[in-house]
Formats: C-alpha cells, sequence, structure tokens
C-alpha cells in the first residue's frame, strides 16, 4: 500500500475543541506505539536503507528532531504570533544526525522525554488558548491550537507506518 507524501497531505480544519482530549491521547500514545512496533527488530532491519529513503531508526529519530518545532509552535499560539515559525523543509536535522549510530532505547526515550513535556504543555493549557489562530507558513491556512495537534498526531503516523513498512520487508 503507497504512503501519500507528506507534502502533499491536506488536512481539514477542526471545528470541535471537544476532540481535543482524544488528540492529546493519541500524541501521549505515540512513544509506547514505537517502542511495541520496534520492539525485537534486528538492528539490521532497524538501519536498513532503501535509495534515499531513511531507515526506520532515522523515521523513529525524525520524531524527536521535530518536537522542538511543534512546542516553538504551540508557544507561538500562546504569544499571540500571527504566523507559526517555519520548518526546515530539508529535514537537515534529521539527515545530519547519524540516527542509526544511536541505540534504539535512547532514541526512544529521547522521544518519549520531548513528547511527555509537549503533551504536558498541551494538558496545561486553558480553554480560552484554544480559540487563537495563526497562519501555518507552509499550508497558507490559518490553524488553532487543536489544529496543530491533530497535525502531529498526523505526522506520527505518518512515520510510524513508515516504520512498520521498513520492518515489515524483512
Amino acid at each position: 500500500m503507497k504512503r501519500t507524501a507528506w507534502f502533499d497531505r491536506s488536512f481539514p480544519a477542526m471545528t470541535d475543541n471537544g476532540v481535543m482530549p482524544g488528540i492529546i491521547e493519541r500524541l501521549s500514545g505515540t512513544p509506547a506505539r514505537a517502542e511495541e512496533l520496534t520492539r525485537g527488530i534486528a538492528e539490521a532491519v532497524l538501519v536498513r536503507k532503501s535509495g534515499d529513503e531513511w531507515s526506520a531508526k532515522e523515521e523513529l529519530g525524525h520524531l524527536s528532531d521535530l518536537e522542538p518545532l511543534w512546542a516553538g509552535r504551540l508557544g507561538d499560539f500562546i504569544n499571540g504570533l500571527p504566523e507559526l515559525r517555519v520548518a526546515d523543509l530539508t529535514n537537515r536535522r534529521t539527515h545530519e544526525a547519524h540516527h542509526n549510530d544511536t541505540g534504539l532505547a535512547e532514541l526512544l526515550q529521547r522521544f518519549r522525554q520531548l513528547r511527555t513535556a509537549f503533551v504536558q504543555q498541551l494538558l496545561a493549557l486553558d480553554d480560552t488558548k484554544l480559540d487563537h489562530t495563526a497562519l501555518h507558513p507552509r499550508l497558507k491556512t490559518p490553524m488553532r491550537i487543536i489544529d496543530l495537534a491533530y497535525f502531529v498526531a498526523e505526522h506520527d503516523d505518518h512515520h510510524l507506518a513508515g516504520i512498520r513498512e521498513k520492518i515489515s520487508t524483512q
């Protein structure tokens, strides 16, 4: 089954802040899903690459690499900025991180730690913050915090699917 390229995706506006607890739960569970997905997989499989595609460990490391962006964008909302900070669309950080040289346990722990902090920030928000809007710099659409949370959850799933694809073709 072919995955749609991330930059080809579009994202509907979330209209009901009442689904935010479910999205936060999904975000909170991503580290456990990543651990379950990679448990018992041979190192040779985790670091295997096909062409220019990332390995499973690089996909996992990429999730951690983007946590500062997500936290920063949340801060942009909280601080009332009109536009969210720009992402490095070249993913230079992931390309230069050498995630294949890092132990799986360390990659998983790093992601869990960073994601826990992000989830705690989301849980600490009061309802008045949830209606702030800011322009997404690439999509050129207004977003709210719930849209950011949904975007991050979809990004997580995109990369977990990539990991599954890579380890399933053992």
